[in-house]
């Protein structure tokens, strides 16, 4: 067992091909993201008896504590996955963690696999048995603290004071954290837990909770644990042959130490023969945050210029703010319209790329002390659906969250009651993946359009006007509103409009793209209706436009394209 970071050997595992996954971008992946302990165990199960919905399993007891999900469960499972449409996985943390969690960001041991989740040779199967089904597999990283190993003095709660810097307590265990370089006190930042998450420096130097921050400043301290991380990361690259990082808390850490990271990484991977290694955070924050963790970052050092890449993207967390309300019919889409707005400011400051951040409907750590649920709660089928289909459909990098696509709810107060079980951890028979549910087919149908659609993973991006009248068009304005876009790639179109009334059906006249159908007839149906759909021009010759003209029943999804 190694325990100390000269122990890693970062040569080319011998006969070992890496993977290099050239053939498709990183913008284009559609993600699965699942929590390893709760997605599936190792047992063989049949799906439980449910025709649209069912709630995700485990009670309140069981949900604080570990569930017994693996990796072997999760190989068992890939065909799930794949058929679902998605292109990669994201699995949470899987390196050994303290023995009271169970969701991995409490590591104790970087260089072992938690014998909970399974071992070194199942994460390898998993990656490789993914690679041969075509799909990427990135794992969840913590970068800012490590798990709750040891104390404050007289086994305390200590706060973040004004930057005080209080004194070591004891290690909780005799031989943990591994690697052993880890087990130096003047590696963590010893500032207490952090209170105030919005306030700088606290933020960033204090604990997360019991978790135990380290250093995250540029002394020499923190430079020296970056290299220590730095080095444990890229052996697991050499190991099991992943193919990217979601970086926890990124807001959390210096703008440096994560491009510092990010280049390293990308660096080794690429002496590896990896190409495309993929590096997204975890930013909760204004876009103007963006800027500080992604794209290059040039540091002056000694005589010379070193020029740093930090991440490629990170979560779209202004959009996930916004989109519920409205796919639910409950705001206006004035933010949403807004969100799309700025993301092609911010194209411009950061390239095309700028766009492509990673969407999400649901994630298993939400934000503030408010009443916790997934999208799915208080929603029908429809809504779930159009609400995935709009992530598939718009820019971005689209990520589903383990269970959405059989309409979990996740109707509690805590974090634990968004992390349901797929499998009953009870009964050893049953589990929640029923690849013919009416939510699970339908993303399915979608996902494996956006696939095969340069438009839709390539394609420009507009919000579309609409008019009762055909005469007087305009953009949304108030909620169970028409909402409607294009994508544009060169002379095609694709068109997404959802009617967000629960209740209201309506006849709807939507703009297209005039120049591009000025001799085009029709558009074809991709989902949601039955016939082609004739292209309209407007007889006033002062405002010229195309349109097409739908009657929409309440909660319909449409989707076409023009050929």
């Amino acid at each position: 067992m190694m325990k100390s970071v000269h122990d890693i050997d970062l040569s080319p595992k011998p006969g070992k091909k890496y993977w290099k996954s050239c053939h498709r971008e990183w913008r284009e992946e559609f993600i699965y993201f699942l929590l390893v302990d709760r997605f599936h165990d190792s047992n063989k199960r049949h799906k439980a008896d449910f025709d649209v919905r069912h709630p995700g399993f485990g009670d309140d007891v069981q949900l604080s504590k570990q569930c017994g999900g693996t990796l072997r469960g999760i190989i068992d499972q890939l065909e799930y996955i794949k058929n679902l449409g998605c292109t990669s996985i994201w699995l949470s943390p899987v390196f050994k963690n303290n023995p009271e969690s169970y969701h991995g960001y409490a590591i104790e041991n970087y260089l072992e696999i938690d014998e909970r989740f399974g071992t070194k040779d199942d994460l390898e199967d998993l990656v490789e048995m993914a690679h041969d089904y075509d799909m990427r597999v990135f794992l969840d990283i913590v970068l800012h603290h490590a798990g709750n190993n040891w104390t404050y003095p007289g086994g305390y709660d200590y706060y973040y004071y004004e930057g005080i810097e209080f004194p070591f307590g004891n290690w909780r265990y005799e031989d943990k954290p591994i690697p052993i370089e880890l087990r130096n006190p003047a590696l963590y930042g010893r500032k207490g837990q952090i209170k105030h998450f919005d306030a700088y420096p606290e933020t960033r130097d204090g604990d997360f909770f019991s978790l135990k921050a380290f250093k995250n400043d540029e002394s020499r301290e923190a430079i020296y644990v970056q290299k220590i991380l730095t080095a444990i990361h890229c052996y697991w690259i050499r190991e099991v042959d992943i193919d990217g990082f979601r970086l926890d808390a990124v807001k959390h850490m210096g703008e440096l130490a994560i491009s510092r990271f990010c280049s390293y990484i990308r660096e080794y991977a690429y002496s590896l023969g990896k190409r495309n290694f993929f590096l997204f955070g975890e930013l909760v924050g204004a876009d103007a945050m963006f800027s500080h963790y992604v794209g290059p970052k040039t540091l002056a050092t000694y005589n010379d210029q070193n020029l740093y890449y930090g991440l490629n993207s990170v979560l779209d967390f202004q959009l996930y703010f916004a989109l519920e309300g409205v796919i639910k019919g409950k705001d206006s889409p004035g933010k949403l319209i807004e969100r799309y707005t700025e993301l092609q400011k911010n194209a411009l400051d950061r390239g095309e790329y700028g766009e492509f951040l990673v969407t999400f409907l649901d994630n298993h750590d939400q934000i503030g002390d408010e009443f916790k649920h997934r999208f799915g709660y208080n929603s029908e089928p429809e809504q779930i659906i159009a609400g995935i289909a709009f992530l598939l459909c718009a820019l971005g990098t689209p990520c589903i969250y383990y269970g959405t696509e059989q309409g979990l709810d996740g109707c509690g107060k805590g974090d634990r009651y968004i992390r349901e079980c797929l499998f009953n951890p009870n009964d050893k028979t049953t589990d929640l993946l029923n690849q013919q549910s009416e939510i699970y087919k339908a993303i399915a149908s979608i996902a494996h359009f956006r696939n095969e659609s340069n438009i839709l993973r390539f394609g420009r991006m507009f919000m579309r006007e609409t008019s009762k009248d055909n005469i007087h068009f305009h953009l949304p304005e108030c909620n169970k509103c028409t909402l409607a876009f294009s994508r544009i790639l060169y002379d095609q179109e694709v068109v997404f409009v959802f009617n967000s009334s629960i209740c209201d059906a309506r006849e709807e006249h939507i703009m297209v793209d005039c120049q591009l159908n000025h001799s085009r007839k029709w558009m074809t149906p991709v989902y949601g209706y039955k016939s082609n759909v004739e292209i309209l021009h407007s007889e006033n010759p002062a405002n010229p436009v195309c349109y097409i003209k739908l009657y929409l029943k309440p909660m319909q999804l449409v989707i076409l394209k023009n050929y």
